[in-house]
């Protein structure tokens, strides 16, 4: 079958796309694989050479160790990574979405001047806030607390821009017909402007959440006590402790990644709709 000179380009160009597009896949995952084939490989074979891409005898005793061993706590810095995550979501969500249902929908003085203070913020380094922050959260008697970790993130300045965005798109008709029925502002913002927001409200969701479970720095501030660690902070125990137990750590990274990667093949196209919404300025 004789093909067209464009056509032929056409196949090349897909071809070389799908070729470009295996070799990223495959840089980028290869770590992950990595990350698995040494935590189910015994440890006398770690360090084995040639390097094997498979152990000859998988096994899962390393997790079992992540688990039961006495001076690790990985089942509690688990359950404070997820406590954590979801209260500081939840309470960053709330806060940025009523914020910016006031900035969308009210009008007052000075509105637009407090829009672009608050984005100007974003210009601020985290590294310059870091001590002020510090030195309030010690204030408050909140070191080593789940109120350390959940509160400093409430006010969400990226969280306020977006759903602000997203509020300005919503007809002003349907909001003006629940203020002649006498629905208060609150109740107009909970029933009328979050349910017809549900896709920008994910998407900070999910952003929210990665951004909280992944958090290192302002943790291992904040947080003393074994007990009270993020499972990002406890790996750092983890790594320091056991250098020399490869397997034992990579199964230990492995239970920190398993819920971001578990979250991700769930809401992956929620993720990708997210960022879209980003790049169009919440429209």
């Amino acid at each position: 079958m004789h093909l067209s000179k464009e056509r032929r380009m056409h196949y090349l160009h897909r071809l070389l796309l799908y070729a470009a597009l295996i070799a990223l896949a495959v840089v980028v995952g290869f770590p992950i694989y990595w990350m698995l084939v040494v935590s189910i490989t015994p440890s006398e074979q770690v360090f084995a050479w040639p390097l094997q891409f498979w152990p000859q005898t998988p096994t899962l005793e390393h997790y079992r160790e992540v688990f039961t061993r006495q001076d690790l706590q990985v089942g509690r810095w688990l359950i404070n990574s997820v406590i954590v995550s979801t209260a500081a979501t939840a309470v960053a969500l709330f806060i940025s979405s009523l914020t910016a249902y006031g900035f969308a929908r009210l009008r007052f003085p000075g509105r637009d001047f407090l829009f672009m203070l608050i984005l100007f913020t974003i210009m601020v380094p985290g590294q310059v806030t870091l001590i002020p922050v510090f030195l309030l959260v010690r204030w408050l008697g909140w070191l080593d607390t789940y109120h350390a970790l959940i509160w400093p993130g409430a006010a969400n300045v990226f969280g306020v821009f977006l759903l602000r965005q997203f509020f300005l798109s919503i007809p002003r008709e349907m909001e003006e017909a629940a203020v002649i029925d006498g629905a208060s502002r609150f109740r107009i913002y909970w029933q009328i402007i979050l349910p017809l927001s549900q896709s920008a409200l994910i998407a900070l969701t999910i952003f929210l959440f990665l951004g909280a479970w992944n958090d290192l720095f302002w943790p291992l501030i904040v947080l003393n006590r074994l007990e009270m660690r993020t499972l990002p902070v406890g790996l750092t125990v983890l790594q320091g402790t056991y250098t020399q137990e490869r397997a034992l750590v990579m199964a230990g990274a492995m239970v920190a990644s398993a819920p971001v990667l578990l979250f991700y093949a769930i809401f992956q196209r929620r993720i990708i709709q997210g960022v879209m919404l980003t790049g169009m300025g919440g429209r």
